[in-house]
């Protein structure tokens, strides 16, 4: 049966997991939104030598599943000298994965914004920078934002994976209470509601962005 005493004792630990969790998952998106605006404007190059390897990059980690890269960044760069903590890792880790995903996000926003507009700009001879900053940008944003608020809740869901190169999230707690106690009914039950307590909120306010909004993708 279900041990309220219990799951209430291990609570508090929890918690501290669980912050850690939301940690990660912020850190990560920061660094997510500020590469994948960088690779949106790399595979929108009229270079071919910037724009192919950039699409090559971002199609690869697309393709590739997130603890495979997980992995890579944790335990074979260290062979090439390049030794990063479980912190530093988990953190590139997560923002290099979902960078692909909002690259795609931007690139689509861009592209949606009418050609008139960029022709507009032009025949006032704006400069790149207030084309982009006043003209673009105001228009491609506000539809990205309930994509980018997916991809938030999907990273904030994929935070357990980090456990692999021992970061001790909201799960990882939870796995060492029960191999202490050996009950794990209370707290992996604990560990699925605080992450329905936080993403079921946030989903609809996804939603709701989405009927405000629209989405580019």
């Amino acid at each position: 049966m279900f041990d309220v005493d219990y799951a209430i004792a291990v609570l508090p630990a929890l918690l501290r997991g669980m912050v850690v969790t939301l940690y990660y998952t912020i850190l990560g998106m920061s660094l997510a939104v500020v590469i994948g605006m960088l690779l949106a404007l790399g595979r929108r190059s009229k270079a071919k030598y910037i724009s192919m390897p950039t699409g090559w990059f971002v199609e690869f980690i697309r393709s590739t599943p997130f603890l495979v890269q997980l992995y890579f960044v944790f335990f074979v760069l260290p062979a090439s000298g390049i030794r990063l903590t479980p912190f530093v890792a988990g953190v590139i880790g997560l923002g290099v994965h979902y960078s692909a995903y909002t690259s795609e996000v931007y690139r689509a926003g861009i592209e949606a914004v009418p050609r008139h507009q960029w022709e507009a700009a032009v025949a006032l001879g704006l400069s790149k920078l207030r084309t982009w900053t006043s003209i673009i940008l105001p228009q491609a944003i506000p539809p990205m934002v309930p994509v980018l608020g997916n991809y938030l809740i999907a990273m904030f869901k994929e935070t357990p994976q980090l456990s692999a190169i021992t970061v001790v999230e909201m799960l990882s707690v939870a796995k060492l209470e029960a191999s202490h106690s050996f009950r794990y009914m209370e707290p992996f039950t604990m560990v699925g509601m605080l992450f329905l307590l936080l993403s079921f909120p946030s989903a609809r306010v996804v939603r709701a962005l989405e009927r405000r909004f629209g989405s580019v993708v």
